[in-house]
């Protein structure tokens, strides 16, 4: 029976991309997808588009490209990315560029159409609301400060791509496993109703999405030693599914890497942000987990079948960013003795003296490094005493930049007339403008025609 191995790339912007090498070297895989987004990531990329309208796309795409391109074209190894973020087509010319520059030859592929920004009335017109998945919120309080928009497409316009030849798939916002099903679907021709097909592609790119975290990184359980006993998580190998064409997968890494492949850390991943595990919603395929099967083989191998299929939802989810003021923020350290009751009195001060001066921001935080910043209520407050560091971080949000600016100017007199210990101010720092998140949903037939495949040719 015919099989096919995918690698994982990338788990977010900036990752590592000296593992991928070892999936191309020794792994034999024939394809990898490499995942660069989150909704933050698209902030983050926004951020950069309104410096510089050439921008948009993630940095990191050409450094890991050239450094892993001649080891994977000699092997015929293709690659999906949706490196592209906000502008697949400046992705697609910085890298053709350098391509050219290193008289390299590959067929560049750019799937465009899933920001919607320019259409959100024309959505609304048609009857969307483009309302708040969450809270139900109209949108219209966040309308005229809308920065981007982006639907998640599916795995079929990067199907397309592949069957015209494309080395290299470019795209902006799909749906983080569309990466690793377009392979499947495009090497062994199942249809959009192959449902049990889909649901284990929809598995596969789920187990794969998130780089080193499916072979044992991040590991946080207690099973087989915990994550002290996965072994060389600095040679740490992605994981990489050889997939049979019923759809039946095997899970493994490229040997002599290190990391874990087995049951324990594959479960672990396979739960990672599944809110309902009888009804995981991509735009291809609805999963039901609960009929999976992980059948560990031993070796760094675990087999993955049995994965339930339902057809696609009839809308795609649209994540929007939109100017929500400015964030002003500060940190100060004190220490033992009684760091954090210092650094609680510290707190209080600064409240009252904004209340004096009728400073009024949006919203006030308030955290406690070392003690309560991860935690939060959680923090445990019995051996508060014993802690040998905290530092306080204060930070607003407010529509004004001015006062954003001016909060930091509350801390510095603190050195010499405040709590005593006062230590590692960060200093006056510049206001920084905030975006907010906006979920919602959309028709998939009002986003999909818009959605267009674009093959360039670099030295060929």
């Amino acid at each position: 029976m015919k099989t096919i191995r995918i690698g994982a790339g990338l788990g977010f912007y900036g990752d590592a991309w000296h593992p991928v090498a070892a999936s191309i070297e020794r792994g034999e895989v024939r394809y990898i997808g490499s995942d660069h987004l989150s909704e933050l990531t698209l902030a983050i990329l926004q951020k950069d588009r309104m410096k510089d309208p050439a921008a948009g796309y993630t940095r990191d795409l050409v450094p890991m490209m050239t450094a892993l391109w001649p080891h994977a074209a000699s092997r015929g190894v293709r690659f999906l990315l949706n490196a592209g973020g906000l502008n697949p087509e400046g992705a697609r010319e910085a890298l053709q560029a350098e391509f050219a520059r290193r008289g390299w030859r590959a067929r560049i592929a750019t799937v465009t159409g899933d920001s919607v920004l320019e259409r959100m009335d024309e959505l609304r017109a048609a009857g969307e609301p483009l309302s708040h998945m969450d809270s139900g919120a109209d949108i219209a309080a966040v309308r005229s400060r809308l920065l981007f928009a982006s639907a998640y497409l599916g795995a079929a316009p990067l199907v397309e791509a592949l069957a015209r030849g494309a080395d290299i798939v470019l795209t902006g916002r799909v749906a983080d496993a569309a990466l690793f099903m377009a392979p499947l679907i495009h090497e062994f021709g199942w249809g959009w109703d192959d449902y049990p097909q889909l649901a284990q592609a929809l598995t596969v790119g789920h187990l794969l999405e998130c780089s080193g975290q499916g072979s044992g990184g991040n590991f946080n359980a207690y099973a087989r030693g915990g994550w002290q006993a996965v072994p060389d998580l600095a040679h740490i190998g992605y994981p990489i599914a050889q997939v049979a064409e019923d759809g039946t997968a095997v899970i493994t890494k490229a040997p002599g890497t290190g990391g874990r492949i087995d049951f324990d850390t594959v479960r672990q991943q396979l739960l990672y942000e599944v809110h309902n595990p009888m009804r995981y919603v991509s735009p291809d395929v609805v999963l039901d987990l609960s009929t999976l099967r992980l059948t560990d083989l031993g070796g760094d191998r675990v087999q993955v079948t049995g994965a339930g299929g339902h057809p696609r939802p009839r809308r795609l989810k649209i994540v929007a960013g939109y100017a929500d003021g400015w964030l002003g923020q500060a940190v100060v350290g004190y220490t033992w003795p009684g760091a954090l009751e210092k650094a609680r009195a510290t707190e209080a001060i600064v409240r009252r003296r904004l209340a004096e001066q009728n400073l009024a921001y949006e919203e006030i935080h308030s955290e406690y490094l070392g003690y309560d910043s991860l935690l939060g209520p959680l923090a445990d407050d019995a051996h508060v005493e014993e802690l040998n560091e905290v530092y306080l971080r204060m930070a607003v949000r407010t529509p004004d930049k001015r006062l954003a600016d001016a909060f930091p100017r509350q801390f510095p007199w603190l050195a010499l007339s405040g709590p005593p210990t006062a230590s590692g101010f960060s200093g006056i720092e510049p206001a920084r403008a905030l975006l907010g998140i906006w979920p919602t949903l959309a028709a998939r037939e009002l986003i999909e025609p818009q959605v267009r495949v674009s093959v360039t040719e670099v030295g060929l």
